[in-house]
């Protein structure tokens, strides 16, 4: 089976590495060369928890491991420089998956532009895979959650549903819509927007892992204010409206409560001229903390909660 060494090194070959890493692979730890204050973060995915073997081709595990942590990273406004990977599996796994999750890792930190530096492997029961991600702030400050405030307005990039679409396709036994699938195997983040939304005078921002109106929940209690989303300025993807058709439930419902789209959400200034693939969805009011639909609770499930 592949050696720990073997394994980052084969990852990390043909990637081109950022000027910021001193130091790769090789050694115990690497070495950043950072002109700010660091953002990391980490995540883990657990085979049977956040994906399956049977849905889920070794590549789009090794894909969306890179995706999921990275775009924690833009959500902070900060630019991803750099991830780890550990990686557990059971002893008699395939190593041709392996291999698989190797070519899927290496494409997505190329999408992402960030170098892998380093990881760790060990054996255990099902699939597990550990990513800590790294970014540069660049000398701006975070944009955090708490910054909301009233009379800003509330804006999104990136594709919401599909994922939960693609969920929903896949535990009915199906394969199609293919692009809703391919979403919900893989995120689509929008790399690099949020340098941009920093830029543009974001006050809040967060990736949209376990629903939109889930996440702009953070956004409401840690900013003290109340965010009401407009129905009326959502689009519902196609492919979303045919497999909410084919399951008896609105389209709404999935680009408002899916999760593991990891798009961005945000708030900006009122009167910003919002940079381009942001789409104005909301407002922030003033009140208790609440995000509302139409200036209404909203009656659903609000998105995924990992303990319920």
């Amino acid at each position: 089976m592949t050696g720990e060494f073997e394994l980052i090194d084969r990852i990390t070959r043909g990637l081109v590495a950022r000027d910021d890493v001193v130091l790769s692979v090789g050694d115990d730890a690497a070495v950043l060369a950072l002109s700010g204050h660091a953002v990391v973060t980490t995540d883990v995915l657990i085979e049977n928890v956040h994906f399956k073997r049977q849905w889920s081709p070794a590549r789009a595990v090794g894909r969306k491991a890179v995706a999921v942590n990275v775009s924690d990273v833009e959500a902070m406004g900060a630019r991803p420089s750099a991830v780890v990977v550990a990686l557990a599996f059971p002893k008699d796994l395939d190593q041709a998956w392996v291999e698989e999750f190797e070519a899927g890792a290496r494409e997505e930190c190329d999408r992402a532009g960030v170098s892998l530096v380093g990881g760790d492997l060990s054996s255990s029961a099902v699939i597990a895979v550990c990513v800590t991600a790294i970014g540069d702030l660049g000398g701006r400050a975070a944009v955090t959650r708490s910054g909301a405030l009233p009379g800003d307005l509330v804006a999104v990039c990136g594709r919401l549903g599909w994922a939960a679409a693609g969920l929903a396709v896949l535990q009915r036994g199906f394969g199609s819509p293919k692009d809703m699938v391919a979403e919900q195997q893989t995120p689509t983040v929008p790399y690099g927007q949020g340098v941009v939304a920093s830029r543009a005078g974001a006050t809040a921002m967060l990736d949209v892992s376990d629903g939109l109106l889930a996440d702009l929940g953070h956004i409401a209690d840690s900013s003290g204010v109340v965010i009401d989303l407009d129905t009326g300025l959502f689009a519902v993807p196609d492919g979303v409206a045919r497999v909410a058709a084919a399951t008896g439930k609105p389209g709404i419902g999935f680009v408002l409560a899916g999760g593991e789209d990891h798009a961005l959400a945000a708030a900006f200034p009122a009167g910003t001229d919002l940079p381009e693939g942001w789409v104005r969805v909301g407002e922030v009011k003033a009140g208790d903390p609440a995000v509302l639909v139409d200036g209404h609770a909203f009656d659903g499930s609000r998105g995924w909660d990992h303990f319920a």
